[in-house]
């Protein structure tokens, strides 16, 4: 190992260089074939499919609806959980957050943090082994930094996506190093701020998700204030004036990102970029509403998922394979010409024992007892350009935390007809994050007693959850109807407890004892 000190920021390199050697191509291209290979991932904040190209009838996002015309679009994309900072750990490292230690929130006193030893694994750093250039722009909210670092930390700006873009300018633009470039673009919008709008003329005020009080714009945004009138409700929220006026906010919100994506494509384009850079364009997990964010429904973990290869033959198609966040790591590096197939591993896969030796983190617990040397996910660039090709069977999530104090473990086995939820804690009460619970859109059913309808269920129903939920998603795709108790079903979720218990093990998880104690 080396250790190269600049100014006060330690670099690390790894030593012990175990290489496996493998097939060198990337969506069946040879990359001595390709002269760049750049890679932009864009990942917004608990935004859920309200996007044009998704059939959303008041979105405005002409840029991103560009990308899906340019590109093409999954209809089925999956977070494995449905909070930031394990959803991001589980991006950034092609493992599910069970096993990579990311079980919640990394920030302030939830201090939650992956082992260190996925840092053989981990996307900035098996890039950078690929002779990638590696840069960040906005939220992060992932640890231990040294396991995910990249070699660039760009400047963000909050909520103006926009000015993040520009922020991002010289990087995209930079000549003197030959290298391709992955960039990683997080953005805050439209995650919930903290503040609410004043100026609403109701009891309970609604979140300003980001939006600048008093109708004020954010410096060269063009913003576009949403009628609650004119936003549609989904279905698991109730259809009330607090639930709408929270929901034009979270709209508005939403046009900023289109915004900066779109600004972004001019500079890729302008720099002559935009024809040798993969664009990945996703969300951490769906929307902050309560029965979204922080739950295993659809409605939390189904997330946008927009990708325009410079490769690809065929433009503008729609997919409706099985995709997984999981999957994103060891397709990016499938990419880039790095991953082995036969091992489902970097090709220049690196021992992070080596890493830490002499550092502090040597004398800490790096592993779990896991063994970081292959990826949970599987690389989907097969799918990019063939609307035909199939993915996954199945899709699992696995939620633990969310804050330090929300310890709600949640484990899913998801297919095309069904979704089997199995709710370890159902004793206690469902959990609420803050800012959910502080929600207008919530607190006005929450007021009104347990018997008050939150969406189609009641607020008792909402913090009151069964042991399992069995829902047929072909003909339910809300999710209303519970089929645990139903005779005609008994087999089938007999059948899918035994594929969750198998896939558990399977994945490593930790929970998988629950079923034989408590």
């Amino acid at each position: 190992m080396s250790l190269v000190r600049h100014a006060s920021v330690i670099v690390l390199s790894f030593g012990s260089l175990l290489l496996q050697c493998g097939p060198n191509t990337a969506n069946g291209i040879a990359q001595a074939e390709r002269p760049e290979r750049n890679i932009l991932l864009f990942v917004t904040d608990d935004e859920s499919p309200n996007l044009g190209c998704y059939g959303d009838p008041v979105a405005r996002t002409p840029s991103i609806d560009a990308l899906a015309a340019d590109g093409v679009r999954y209809s089925n994309a999956f977070a494995t959980v449905a909070s930031c900072s394990p959803s991001r750990s589980v991006i950034l490292s092609g493992v599910h957050s069970h096993k990579n230690g990311q079980y919640g929130l990394q920030h302030r006193n939830h201090h939650f943090a992956s082992f260190h030893n996925i840092a053989s694994l981990t996307l900035p750093r098996v890039l950078a082994a690929e002779g990638y250039r590696t840069a960040r722009c906005g939220k992060f909210h992932v640890a231990p930094e040294a396991a995910y670092h990249f070699e660039s930390t760009l400047k963000g700006e909050s909520r103006n996506v926009v000015r993040m873009a520009e922020n991002c300018r010289a990087f995209l633009e930079q000549t003197s190093d030959e290298r391709p470039f992955f960039l990683y673009f997080a953005t805050n919008d439209p995650h919930r701020s903290g503040r609410v709008d004043d100026t609403s003329q109701r009891r309970l005020k609604p979140n300003l998700f980001g939006n600048l009080p008093n109708g004020k714009a954010h410096a060269g945004v063009n913003e576009i204030v949403y009628d609650p009138a004119d936003v549609p409700v989904p279905a698991f929220l109730s259809d009330t004036p607090e639930t709408r006026e929270e929901l034009a906010h979270y709209y508005q919100a939403c046009v900023r990102i289109d915004q900066g994506l779109g600004r972004l494509v001019e500079i890729l384009k302008e720099t002559g970029q935009y024809d040798k850079t993969l664009i990945v364009f996703t969300s951490d997990h769906g929307m902050a509403f309560p029965g979204a964010k922080t739950t295993v429904y659809d409605a939390g973990l189904r997330v946008p998922f927009v990708v325009r290869s410079p490769y690809a033959e065929l433009r503008g198609i729609v997919s409706d394979a099985l995709l997984s966040h999981v999957d994103i790591t060891p397709s990016l590096l499938d990419f880039a010409g790095g991953l082995d197939f036969e091992s489902n591993a970097p090709r220049k896969w690196r021992n992070a024992d080596a890493l830490w030796a002499g550092y502090p983190a040597a004398h800490e617990n790096r592993n779990g007892d896991h063994r970081f040397e292959s990826y949970q996910g599987k690389s989907w660039m097969h799918t990019v350009g063939d609307p035909s090709a199939n993915h996954r069977e199945s899709i699992f999530a696995s939620h633990t935390f969310h804050e330090v104090q929300m310890y709600y473990p949640m484990r899913v086995v998801r297919d095309r007809r069904y979704k089997l939820i199995w709710n370890i804690a159902h004793k206690i009460d469902y959990p609420f994050a803050s800012d959910l619970w502080a929600a207008s859109s919530w607190q006005a059913q929450f007021s009104q007693g347990v018997d008050a309808p939150y969406g189609f269920r009641t607020v008792r129903q909402y913090i009151k959850r069964p042991q399992f939920e069995l829902y047929d998603i072909a003909n339910d795709p809300d999710e209303k109807r519970n089929l645990v108790g139903d005779a005609g079903f008994e087999e089938r979720l007999n059948d899918l407890k035994a594929k969750l218990r198998a896939r558990q093990s399977m994945l490593e998880d930790p929970w998988v004892s629950k079923w034989t104690y408590k």
